[in-house]
């Protein structure tokens, strides 16, 4: 027995309980990544792999980048681990002044966590203690919408809208309602960036005021461009209905920018991209180039400022041990460096014509039923198999591994959104690969 078989005989018994896998099916037949650089990953046997989702939508400078990992090992050197609750320590305040500086205009405000899950369950709570500050106790309500995803604490899955991640876990926190989705093939097929159609479903707001009252509505939570579900594209005016009802009502609007942030759409954030501004919005996942689990929260500075006006004293009784930790500030740190001396923060716009043109050349083959795309994001929808919804994606994810790219799958959703440093003959790579295996499947 070769030494890969023994090691694949013992993940029967491994200690480890993996996440979002069926642990089952994944030890029969392990898919093991050992090292990293740039745009790939080598198997334990040395295979390349081909990069073509950043890791899980977070390595937006690449692998191994110099910067991020000499400003971790010098950080790891000096000072590993400081409090700050009641305490502080120098490198947080300068990464955040550094994200402040690349933020929408008024958005100077940043509250650490370290993921985006945290990141969403502090916005909520930030905007739940918001409007008790300023005299509205009586706004409780969250509301999210279907086929959101936002994470996997309490609070996000609750405001999520993906019914897998919620059936297990009982009715989570109450006072939430959900949007109507986008996702609309029969009108919006094969669109190129924004769809045409679909504006009017952010009336479905306006119907949820209706319901509960809005005097009760804290926030909406949504993602600028739902990357989980699948890569939906937000219709044409459709985020800036939302924002003017959210206006319009008092209610704070949350952008989860978890996967749009940090150039992914060819800005910082995805807000600057739409041009649609929220009142706060949430980040994670490229912050750090995925390097250090890291996120945060940045909101405008009048929502700051309310909780600045009473008496002396914890304003905001929330927060974790590693808020701020200074490995994680030096990775981010490091990160924007790299970000900014490589124009990556806007390289997906020079990418973004050439990536689409790539990526819609599949259509019409075998069982591909859409294609869609927003800066450097984009996603292959196929048709299902009869009574085996999911099973087809799966399979496509294993032959791509195979054949030496990495892809994302969501049931039978193929999603891609490789590191900002990709080149054009790996996108062409990436997507001959895809055509070869959906060719091949049956």
């Amino acid at each position: 027995m070769n030494k890969r078989a023994d090691f694949t005989a013992s993940l029967e018994q491994s200690a480890f309980w993996m996440p979002f896998t069926s642990n089952r099916q994944f030890k029969k037949a392990p898919r093991l990544l050992a090292r990293a650089e740039g745009m790939y990953y080598w198997t334990p046997e040395g295979r390349q792999i081909l990069d073509a989702c950043a890791g899980l939508w977070c390595v937006n400078a690449g692998h191994c980048r110099p910067k991020i990992v000499q400003a971790i090992q010098r950080q790891a050197a000096q000072m590993d681990f400081a409090p700050t609750f009641q305490m502080g320590h120098p490198i947080a305040f300068e990464f955040a002044e550094r994200l402040a500086a690349i933020a929408p205009e008024r958005f100077k405000r940043v509250f650490f966590t370290n993921s985006g899950s945290e990141s969403v369950d502090s916005a909520l709570k930030i905007a739940l203690a918001y409007h008790r500050a300023r005299g509205e106790p009586g706004r409780f309500r969250l509301i999210g919408r279907e086929r959101g995803y936002h994470g996997v604490n309490f609070g996000g899955m609750s405001v999520g809208g993906l019914g897998p991640n919620r059936k297990l876990f009982g009715p989570g926190v109450a006072g939430i309602d959900h949007l109507r989705h986008t996702h609309d093939i029969a009108r919006n097929a094969f669109s190129r960036g924004q769809p045409a159609h679909g504006a009017e479903l952010a009336e479905d707001l306006e119907r949820l005021c209706t319901l509960h009252d809005p005097s009760t509505i804290a926030a909406v939570i949504v993602e600028p461009v739902p990357g989980s579900a699948g890569v939906l594209i937000p219709p044409v005016k459709y985020l800036e209905r939302l924002r003017e009802i959210c206006t319009k009502h008092g209610i704070l609007l949350i952008f989860d920018e978890v996967i749009t942030g940090f150039g992914r759409l060819g800005k910082p954030f995805g807000s600057q991209r739409l041009g649609v501004m929220p009142d706060l919005f949430t980040i994670a996942k490229g912050m750090t180039s995925g390097t250090v689990p890291m996120g945060a929260v940045i909101v405008r500075e009048d929502i700051y400022d309310a909780f600045m006006k009473g008496p002396d004293g914890i304003e905001l009784f929330h927060g974790y041990t590693y808020s701020g930790h200074p490995l994680a500030c030096a990775a981010g740190i490091g990160a924007l460096d790299t970000y900014e001396e490589e124009g990556l923060l806007e390289r997906a716009a020079s990418l973004e014509k050439y990536w689409e043109n790539a990526l819609h050349a599949l259509k019409g083959e075998r069982n591909v039923i859409d294609i869609r795309n927003y800066g450097l994001m984009g996603a292959i929808e196929l048709g299902p198999r009869a009574g085996a919804p999911g099973s087809r994606g799966y399979d496509a994810l294993v032959k791509c591994f195979e054949a030496g790219v990495l892809i994302r799958y969501t049931a039978d959703t193929l999603a891609f959104s490789p590191p900002l440093i990709v080149e054009k003959a790996q996108i062409e790579r990436i997507f001959e690969t895809v055509r070869k295996v959906l060719q091949a499947l049956e």
